[in-house]
C-alpha cells in the first residue's frame, strides 16, 4: 500500500506551454530528495485535459525514468471515454508506473452504475493497481460510498482519492471499506484531519512547493501524533488556501515560477494567475516559511 506525502506533480512548460523537459527533471528529483513517498505524473494538476496522448504517456515515462524506483510513480490517466482510460492505462503500464489514478468521467454525468462499470472495464483490461478519483467540485460527478464499496471487491482497485473535503464522507468510507483498501486526502485543508481519522495518506498540491513539510504532516497524522500534526497544518494552511485563489493549478504553477523551479508557462484555456494575486500567493508562501 501506497502511503505518505503523494505529490499531485505539475507540468513544467515554458512561456510558449512547451512542456520543459529539464525542469519535470529538476522536480522530481527535488521530491525524491524531500521525501516525498509517491508522485502523480499527469494527474488533473500536471494538465491533463491540455496534453495529448504522447505528451501524457511521455511525461509519465519520463518520471518513471528519473525515478528509477526510489519512491512510487502514480499515473494519472483518467478519462470521460472509458476506452481511452483503458488505452492510456495500458501505456503507464508499460511504462513502469506502480499505479494509476483514474478521475471519474467529467461531464458525461454516468449514473451510478454507470461509474461501477466503467471503473470495472479498466480494472479488466490493465491488470496494475487502480486508485479512484472522485472530485465533484470538477467533475460534476460524485461516485457515492455504495458505489465505492462495491469497486472494492474488484483486486486491483486498491483505494481513492477523495477529494470532496467531506470528513462525514471520509469517515463513512474508511469505516466500510476493508483495511487493505487505502482512503487518501485529495484535499490539503483537510487532509490532516482524514489522515487522523484512519486516512492513509494526502495527494497534495501544496507538496509541490513544500515537499518536506508536507511529508512530514503525513507521517505525523497518520502515525496519529494529532497536537504536532495539527500545529504543522495551521502552519501551512495560508498555502493550502491561497493555492486555490483561481483554479488549480494556476496559482501553484505561478509559486513555483516565483520560486525560481520552473518558467510560467500554463495551456490554455487556463491562463496565467492574475497580478493581484501575485502578492497574496507569495505572502501565503511567506507566512508558511516555504521561503
Amino acid at each position: 500500500m501506497i502511503t505518505g506525502s503523494i505529490v499531485a506533480l505539475v507540468t513544467p512548460m515554458n512561456a510558449g506551454g512547451e512542456i520543459d523537459w529539464l525542469a519535470l527533471d529538476r522536480l522530481t528529483e527535488m521530491h525524491v530528495a524531500k521525501g516525498t513517498d509517491a508522485i502523480v505524473a499527469v494527474g488533473t494538476t500536471g494538465e491533463s485535459a491540455t496534453l495529448d496522448c504522447k505528451e501524457h504517456c511521455a511525461v509519465i515515462k519520463r518520471v518513471v525514468d528519473v525515478v528509477a524506483g526510489r519512491v512510487k510513480v502514480i499515473a494519472g490517466t483518467g478519462a470521460n471515454s472509458t476506452a481511452e482510460a483503458i488505452e492510456l492505462t495500458r501505456e503507464a503500464k508499460a511504462a513502469g508506473a506502480d499505479a494509476c489514478l483514474l478521475v471519474t468521467p467529467y461531464y458525461n454525468k454516468p449514473t451510478q452504475e454507470g461509474l461501477f462499470l466503467h471503473h470495472q472495464a479498466i480494472a479488466q483490461a490493465v491488470d496494475i493497481d487502480q486508485i479512484l478519483y472522485n472530485v465533484p467540485g470538477r467533475t460534476a460527478c460524485d461516485m457515492l460510498p455504495d458505489t465505492v464499496v462495491r469497486l472494492a471487491q474488484i483486486p486491483n482497485i486498491v483505494a481513492i482519492k477523495e477529494a470532496t473535503g467531506d470528513l462525514e464522507r471520509a469517515r463513512e468510507l474508511i469505516a466500510r471499506l476493508p483495511a487493505d483498501f487505502a482512503v487518501y486526502s485529495g484535499d490539503d485543508a483537510t487532509a490532516t484531519e482524514l489522515m487522523l481519522l484512519g486516512g492513509k495518506g494526502n495527494v497534495s498540491v501544496t507538496a509541490n512547493v513544500a515537499p518536506a513539510e508536507v511529508a512530514k504532516l503525513c507521517q505525523l497524522a497518520i502515525a496519529g501524533e494529532a497536537e504536532e500534526a495539527r500545529a504543522l497544518n495551521r502552519s501551512l494552511m495560508p498555502v493550502h488556501e491561497k493555492l486555490f485563489v483561481e483554479a488549480n493549478p494556476i496559482p501553484v504553477k505561478w509559486a513555483l515560477s516565483d520560486m525560481g523551479l520552473m518558467d510560467t508557462g500554463i495551456r490554455l484555456p487556463l491562463t496565467p494567475l492574475s497580478a493581484e494575486y501575485h502578492q497574496v500567493v507569495r505572502d501565503a508562501l511567506r507566512a508558511a516559511d516555504v521561503i
